[in-house]
């Protein structure tokens, strides 16, 4: 009988010491997989690197070498059997010995390695195998690969410029977001497998007809060893869909499965997620000597990129089973500067939490790692679409070489590791690296189409991006879209009439007022965003003395620690005093109005290129992926949820935009001077603007209501329906209504003080709400309420709110992080209850309040 392929973990046992230490010196490890820093602190040898300063601390961690070793007994190895080590991932340069011969030498954090180790085993028996690791410092070995291919132009944004020569993820050297935390160490499984035949690899080419009615499936198993024939079975929900048994031959065996009426994979909201599983059964003889098993998705997904109607450029959106889709979501960094803590139920909650932000795309950026398995799986049990970098960013990347070999190797080990997810849906060759090189004036020219002249340029990282990985992914993905960068389209990557656009003139760049989005809309704006405070209880679990620390103030020298990005205190400055009333004392309040204007601006983004969403042969934008949904750390940056998956009030306002039925209004401003050369006799007209989104396929009917008040006074001075029956085309806005704000008094200037609500109501009911305020919000004189009522009822499961006056940003907050609210940051008007769900409310819980101007 023919053996089967054991796999045996290799992660009991180990031990680890700094490399110039003696041998009394290792210690245990913390886990396994592992790095440095958590086996540093688990031994309490280093502080927590995110508490305080400490990440000064520990600088040093990154600059010397270290050991991890262990022992194993050595299996029984059938004759003409194999026996491989299988190391998925060892950051960064890293030395394997095994019984005191080195078998492997590495220089790349993301490529998986095999070692046969069949004649270097003991025999079994003879005693434990030993098999030690030795990391160089991957920092001090950048600088070296700088100094020896020195004739390349070295230049980035973030970290400095020894990460550009090490295939490491690139924010270990610090990023505008992230500490500077240079790890090693085997950071993911290693096993020993033994087998005479393996599958070596398992994928499917799936294609789905354009009618949906039927689906081909064409697997595919790569074979090592002696074995003849592979078994394929198609499965769903456990139930055997199609079985055929393919003969090997030249190491790999193929079936086709012909499919009608195909369960099909879709994005939330718009279908189910059904997960079809292929498994290939090795068979020696008849003996089943292995099988691997994946999931994978059955749809039609495409990249649109068309002309348009009446608009210069071409669309840039992406089609699910021939549903288009505006894609609004988020941008994913790693979340954790050290991986190997990060578990799986980690990363389901992470992606569930963008799935019930009524986000449907994640882009996983550049400048981190090729995800874990557990997070494409989330995003294809949860139909969240993934946007995928190789992993370069915001720098020239040079191309010696022994490099380019090792930059192939790992994009096709990698490609093969994600290409079964139905949920990435692109992938990306860079994070914004042709930006630095337009910005950066490197000599290069576009219009030239011949690669190997390339790499005699001062920009030759496009030919990693444009031949390297682009023959990557026409070899092993054919039939997913490949584009060359992100931004990119073509041309200047801020054409925003091609491609995609990363528009960062709010914040950087022109520092745009956020008002004005709807003038910086791209075809698809994969950047965007706006710093804001994280939760108090955060800042409290990273101050050394929690709430009684004294730098427990907006400006102090640990706050500011806790924020990375060049330039921050101007720019939260200028943001809140240009938009509202604010005092930085106390510390909880300033942290609201930070997210209050946080959550203004991305919902003003959200709100207005969604506008541009109008129906076919006018997709004027296509998406808007917010920077960013997570962080890595503690701390004040771009995210919309931090680091312990407490939601900033963005989180919130970004997931009303993206309802699947909502109403927007925008004011504008129009002045006509009655003579040619005057200032004074001009007639000043305050127009609202109001359009309704449907991102259902279902068109709807639905009568618009407008209401208004005084904000100074509570009254109401305008409640009307504006358009009865308004047909609210699906998958599309539509524009509703434009009228003058409705004052008590025209003429006396009441505009400025006139709060005005839209609704969108449905056979009565209330299936759209937007409340717009005259800006800046620093102007009003806004009133506190002496009735603002929350009241828990239906048992926990819901909050009311109410006030007699307009009250601006009203946010529930409780000690208790159990519970959760389904909505916050609400705008109040007089004569309504608002109502949001509600989980984890007890008798004991205490909810409070802030909102605008309360301490005014």
């Amino acid at each position: 009988m023919a053996p089967s392929r054991t796999v045996t973990a290799l992660d009991k046992n180990w031990h680890f010491k700094q490399a110039s230490h003696d041998d009394a010196s290792y210690l245990p490890v913390a886990q396994f997989p592992t790095n440095v820093h958590l086996d540093l602190m688990h031994h309490k040898k280093i502080p927590d690197a995110f508490i305080g300063k400490n990440e000064l601390e520990v600088q040093w961690v990154g600059e010397v070498a270290w050991i991890y070793k262990t022992t194993f007994a050595s299996p029984k190895v059938p004759n003409g059997a194999n026996a491989v080590l299988a190391f998925d991932g060892l950051d960064t340069f890293a030395t394997v010995q095994l019984n005191g011969q080195t078998i492997l030498e590495t220089d790349n954090m993301f490529t998986p390695e095999r070692v046969n180790v069949t004649d270097v085993l003991k025999n079994e028996g003879e005693g434990d195998n030993e098999l030690v690791i030795t990391f160089d410092s991957a920092y001090l070995r950048g600088w070296k690969l700088v100094e020896e291919h020195s004739d390349h132009k070295y230049v980035c944004w973030n970290g400095d410029n020894s990460r550009l020569a090490v295939r490491k993820a690139q924010y270990h050297w610090g990023w505008d977001w992230g500490p500077t935390l240079l790890t090693c160490g085997p950071w993911r499984p290693i096993n020993l497998e033994v087998f005479e035949s393996r599958v070596s690899d398992l994928y499917t080419e799936n294609s789905v007809d354009k009618s949906l009615e039927s689906a081909t499936v064409v697997a595919h198993a790569s074979i090592e060893g002696t074995a003849s024939n592979v078994k394929f079975d198609l499965s769903l929900d456990g139930n055997i869909v199609a079985s055929q048994t393919a003969k090997i031959q030249d190491g790999s065996a193929q079936s086709t499965f012909d499919i009608k009426n195909p369960e099909l994979w879709y994005p939330i909201r718009y279908g189910k997620q059904p997960l079809y599983t292929i498994k290939a059964t090795l068979l020696a003889q008849d003996d089943e000597v292995d099988s691997v098993s994946k999931r994978i998705g059955l749809r039609r997904l495409r990249l649109i990129q068309r002309p348009l109607d009446d608009q210069p450029g071409a669309t840039f959106f992406f089609e699910v089973n021939n549903v288009p889709l505006f894609c609004g979501g988020s941008n994913w960094i790693p979340a954790d500067n050290f991986i190997p803590r990060i578990s799986k139920q980690k990363y389901y909650d992470w992606v569930k939490l963008v799935a019930d932000g009524n986000q449907f795309m994640i882009r996983v950026w550049g400048g981190g790692i090729y995800e874990e398995q557990a997070f494409y799986d989330a995003c294809d049990e949860l139909g969240i679409i993934v946007w995928q970098d190789f992993m370069f960013g915001c720098g020239n990347y040079p191309c010696w070489p022994e490099l380019l070999q090792s930059i192939d190797r790992e994009a096709r080990e990698n490609v093969k590791l994600l290409r079964h997810h139905p949920s990435i849906a692109i992938w990306a060759g860079n994070n914004e690296d042709y930006q630095v090189a337009e910005s950066s004036n490197l000599s290069w020219d576009p219009e030239n189409q011949e690669p190997e002249t390339w790499l005699k340029t001062e920009f030759p990282a496009r030919y990693i991006y444009e031949k390297v990985l682009a023959d990557v992914c026409s070899d092993l993905i054919p039939d997913t879209t490949y584009h060359f960068g992100s931004p990119w389209g073509g041309n200047k990557t801020t054409d925003p009439t091609v491609g995609d656009i990363h528009q960062w003139n709010v914040w950087h760049g022109s520092q745009e007022k956020y008002q004005n989005f709807d003038k910086l809309v791209g075809r698809f704006v994969s950047e965007f965003g706006m710093e804001a405070f994280p939760s108090i209880k955060t800042i409290d679990a990273y101050l050394p003395q929690g709430k009684d620390d004294p730098d427990r103030y907006p400006q102090s020298s640990t706050v500011d620690f806790h924020n990375k990005a060049d330039g921050h205190e101007r720019r939260i400055a200028l943001y809140l005093v240009e938009n509202m009333r604010y005092a930085p004392d106390p510390l909880e309040h300033f942290i609201y109005c930070t997210q209050l204007m946080q959550a203004e601006c991305l919902a003003s983004a959200y709100r207005l290129w969604k506008r541009e969403w109008r129906g076919p042969g006018k997709e004027y934008c296509g998406g808007a992926l917010v920077w960013q949904i997570n962080d890595c750390w503690p701390v004040t940056s771009w995210s919309i949820c931090d680091y312990y998956l407490r939601p900033k009030h963005a989180f919130y306002t970004v997931k009303r935009e993206m309802a699947p039925i909502s109403i927007g209004i925008t004011r504008r401003e129009h002045k006509h001077p009655k003579d040619k050369y005057t200032r004074v006799r001009i007639d000043t007209k305050v127009q609202i603007e109001i359009w309704g989104s449907n991102l259902m396929l279902e068109d709807i009917t639905a009568d618009c209501v407008v209401k208004a008040w005084d904000v100074e006074t509570g009254k109401e001075t305008f409640s009307q329906t504006v358009s009865r029956d308004v047909l609210l085309r699906g998958n599309r806005s539509t524009e509703v209504a434009a009228l003058e704000v409705p004052v008590e008094t025209p003429n006396a200037g009441q505009e400025n003080r006139t709060v005005v609500a839209a609704y969108l109501y449905q056979d009565g009911k209330q299936i759209a709400r937007y409340v717009n305020w005259p800006e800046p919000l620093k102007y009003l004189h806004l009133q506190k309420p002496k009735s603002l009522h929350v009241k828990v009822v239906d048992g926990g499961k819901s909050v009311e709110i109410s006030a007699e006056v307009p009250v601006k940003g009203v946010s529930l907050e409780t000690e208790d992080d159990a519970v959760m609210f389904s909505d916050n940051l609400i705008d109040i008007v007089p004569g309504e209850v608002v109502s949001v769900g509600a989980s984890g409310i007890s008798d004991t819980t205490v909810i409070t309040t802030q909102y605008l101007g309360m301490l005014n």
